[in-house]
């Protein structure tokens, strides 16, 4: 008689998200219940490289234009792709530090020309158009003379040790920093909307599926305002 199969333990759902949705995401699979499923954050470029690698997982989450690429080349699921969020490009200041004048182009060039330091990241999205901005607005070299520019990550963390006297970067990555004060959006002229969408990994499991629709289902305006992020 053959021995009696054992029931094979089910492997949690695996997604690879980009940094802008973290405090949103974790919040939302802490409230669902159930397997949770394993996470990696990383910036939309750290996680593109990583599946170029050949990382894999059920749900990708990152950039339209990072999901597009990866759906051409068959990575992703065709027909699965939802679009979550938009998100702006914001400054943080440390706790009780004055909040600067970002009101217009010219006040923002102000500020980035007066600030004594500054901190923006090289990878993400906002990071990548902050230096092509401050290129268009005349002042790259005094701005990166003094500035710290991580590979990844937050900015808010330099800030809120006081490393640096203004943070840049998407305002839902500021907000999930303990302790630093949002001053706000970048003006009209000086922002960028970055859309955030999700789709599914080419092969991935029947669940993945369903919690795609459950997630998409419940990021309202509300939950979105409350971590910076706006609706689509």
């Amino acid at each position: 008689m053959a021995p009696p199969q054992e029931n094979p333990v089910p492997q949690p759902l695996r997604i690879l998200s980009t940094l802008a949705v973290m405090a949103l995401l974790r919040e939302w699979l802490a409230e669902a219940g159930g397997t949770a499923p394993e996470v990696e954050f990383n910036p939309t470029a750290r996680l593109l490289a990583r599946i170029a690698e050949g990382a894999r997982g059920d749900i990708a989450i990152l950039t339209e234009a990072g999901i597009e690429e990866l759906t051409a080349s068959g990575v992703l699921a065709a027909g699965t792709r939802v679009d979550l969020t938009r998100s702006a490009i914001g400054m943080a200041v440390p706790p009780g530090a004055a909040h600067p004048d970002i009101s217009s182009l010219a006040a923002l060039r102000a500020t980035l020309l007066a600030a004594p330091s500054l901190v923006y990241s090289r990878a993400g999205a906002s990071g990548i158009f902050f230096a092509e901005l401050i290129g268009r607005l005349g002042i790259e070299a005094e701005v990166n003379a003094k500035a710290i520019i991580i590979p990844q990550g937050f900015t808010a963390e330099v800030a809120a040790r006081g490393e640096a006297a203004l943070a840049i970067q998407q305002v839902s990555e500021l907000m999930a920093v303990p302790g630093v004060e949002i001053v706000g959006k970048l003006p009209e002229g000086a922002n960028t909307y970055a859309v955030f969408s999700a789709a599914l990994f080419a092969g991935a499991a029947p669940e993945a599926a369903t919690l795609l629709r459950e997630l998409a289902a419940a990021l309202t305006p509300a939950r979105l305002k409350a971590h910076g992020l706006d609706p689509m």
